[in-house]
């Protein structure tokens, strides 16, 4: 395949952003990375463009990141899509595991992050 892999990073915090957005960048250099800072955008954004992965933040104001999901997942059924987020509670992970989707505890690190790619990778 030689499209290249494009990840969307949607979290309302820049900074969470920049620091998953270097990890993938460090360990997957030729990726293309956009990023949402809330569901809006990343609705926004998908209309235009696909993605092979989607990696989404739990609590943003608006429509939080299971409802983002949910509407991700109805409109893309093959894209990887993770719900990253410091809310570890067993209810949000069998609601994310509900839908299809991938769950990545907060905080992200450069291990977590690399692993949990190298491993989807593995499964493509």
């Amino acid at each position: 395949m030689s499209q290249t892999t494009s990840v969307l990073l949607v979290d309302d915090s820049k900074f969470a952003r920049l620091l998953v957005k270097a990890f993938i960048s460090s360990n997957f250099t030729d990726w293309k990375i956009d990023e949402a800072e809330d569901a809006d955008k990343a609705l926004t954004m998908v209309e235009d463009k696909s993605y092979d992965y989607m990696i989404i933040d739990f609590n943003m104001p608006g429509m939080n990141g299971l409802e983002l999901g949910r509407e991700l997942r109805a409109r893309f059924p093959q894209t990887v899509i993770a719900l990253l987020t410091a809310n570890i509670q067993q209810e949000i992970q069998q609601k994310a595991e509900g839908l299809g989707l991938d769950f990545i505890p907060k905080p992200p690190t450069e291990e977590k992050i690399r692993d949990y790619f190298a491993s989807r990778e593995a499964d493509r």
